[in-house]
């Protein structure tokens, strides 16, 4: 009995020292410095354009006869009107119903490079908002307006940004191309009519940067400060109906179990059981990237994912919110419709539900799943439309290097570090032509701010638009 318990000891020391020694190596990995000279800007110029591009209203609507496209045409004469540089030594296509694809041409075509954003914007309420949505209002060092955030700043920032160099004699390395589409958030032709014209042409880009993740505070546990995220992947998106139907009837006669009761049954079972982890490698990446950084508890977890993995899925699973969603496909119930009358049996009830896909899982086998976990043959699941999720950009290239380079020159700082993208966006078209696709918004953005992307109240600091324009600077001038 001894024995045994000297060899339990043995073993308990032995594990214990894996884990100290593991940990204690858990350190941040070495980091060039990067020096960083000023750069003069026209702020005055950039805030005025700004301004106006918050005033074209441009709203996009699935339903294209509910869009005001002279609002589209007043924001494509602004461009011409306030970069003519840009309209000068490039060249524009208009793809799709609004995609707009600048091409400058560079001292070489070998490694192309892309920059996007989307200029449609969603619509607003009016009465959420302190100040006009549509006025382009500055006031208290801030511009007021839908689109600031998302993504008409980070347009402008990349316009202003090469409207200034072609002033300094730019040439770029490599063919530049701006992708800049309308419809972006009713998931629109425009951007996949331009990577069908770029793949036409055979094009492959070095680099694509788009919206995504940002510049953020005290995001991961345990790691104060400034965090620069960066998507390399994002997840898929499926939309999903459940439905039941009966023979309606009178409430003052109710079955045992109503069809409402039914599908409210399977919204707690769904619940109840989520998805399983499922730990991908742009996850992986920024929990071995951000974790070093972090304090001896969580660098402990991070360094040691081989044993506390079900540690961190059940932290997961309790704070739920963005670090659960990175470790598993989620499901958010978003829609119920039933009777029209209190008293009436509902003769059809639906519940409808938003996926987000984990790398990993498809549509068709989240359906599997929640068909497996609900267990009723009565519900019917329907797929409404859906897209798996992107590939992986890579980390291990020059692209990134590049990207990161420019952010740490422009927010020092900040920790560069991969992450998952949460939201869909248009840059996942370029994934069929290239893995160098980049989620990135440049913008160092607080809790609050971030909050305001399709909210009330939208608006942009005005050294964030500033800062934006400095790191485009920065960028082109590497690609």
């Amino acid at each position: 009995m001894g024995t045994v318990l000297y060899i339990i000891l043995a073993v308990l020391v032995v594990f214990i020292g894996i884990i100290l020694l593991r940990t204690l190596a858990f350190r941040p990995h070495k980091e060039e410095a990067v020096t960083a000279e000023p750069i003069a800007l026209n702020e005055e110029k950039i805030i005025a354009d700004m301004a106006d591009m918050i005033r074209c209203k441009t709203v996009s609507n699935r339903d294209h006869s509910l869009v005001d496209w002279a609002e589209f045409d007043r924001f494509q004469a602004l461009l011409q009107e306030r970069f003519p540089r840009i309209h000068a030594a490039a060249t524009l296509e208009k793809l799709g119903k609004t995609g707009l694809l600048y091409h400058l041409k560079g001292r070489s075509d070998a490694a192309p490079s892309v920059c996007m954003a989307h200029y449609d914007v969603v619509p607003i309420e009016a009465d959420g908002w302190t100040k006009p949505a549509f006025d382009g209002l500055i006031e208290d060092g801030f511009l007021w307006g839908r689109g600031t955030l998302d993504t008409k700043g980070t347009l402008c920032g990349v316009m202003e940004a090469l409207e200034q160099l072609l002033g300094e004699g730019y040439v770029p390395e490599n063919d530049l191309y701006l992708s800049f589409s309308g419809e972006e958030e009713v998931d629109g032709d425009s951007c996949r009519e331009i990577v069908k014209y770029l793949e036409q042409k055979g094009i492959t880009p070095a680099i694509v940067v788009d919206e995504g993740g940002a510049v953020v505070d005290n995001v991961f546990p345990g790691v104060p400060g400034q965090c620069a995220v960066v998507g390399i992947a994002e997840k898929g998106s499926v939309s999903m109906d459940l439905s039941m139907v009966s023979q309606g009837g009178h409430a003052s006669t109710p079955p045992k179990h109503t069809i409402l009761g039914q599908l409210s049954q399977a919204v707690v079972d769904i619940e109840s059981h989520p998805f399983p982890r499922h730990l991908t490698r742009p996850v992986a990446e920024m929990f071995d990237t951000l974790g070093r950084h972090s304090t001896f508890l969580y660098r402990m977890i991070f360094a040691n994912l081989w044993c506390f993995e079900p540690v961190l899925d059940l932290i997961c699973k309790m704070s739920g919110g963005e670090l659960n969603a990175m470790m598993r496909t989620t499901v958010a119930f978003t829609r119920m419709e039933g009777s029209k009358a209190y008293n009436v049996l509902p003769p059809k009830a639906s519940l409808g539900i938003n996926v987000r896909l984990m790398g990993g899982d498809t549509v068709e086998s989240a359906a599997d799943y929640l068909k497996g976990v609900i267990k009723n043959d009565k519900i019917t699941l329907r797929v409404v439309d859906g897209m798996d999720p992107s590939i992986c950009s890579e980390t291990n290239c020059k692209a990134w290097d590049t990207l990161k380079t420019a952010i740490r020159q422009t927010w020092p700082e900040a920790l560069v570090s991969p992450y998952l993208m949460m939201a869909a966006s248009d840059s996942r078209h370029y994934c069929r032509i290239t893995d160098r696709v980049y989620r990135f918004s440049a913008m160092h953005l607080s809790k609050a701010e971030r909050g305001m992307i399709h909210g009330n109240d939208e608006r942009i600091p005005l050294p964030t638009l500033i800062r934006t324009v400095e790191f485009y600077v920065r960028l082109l001038r590497m690609l």
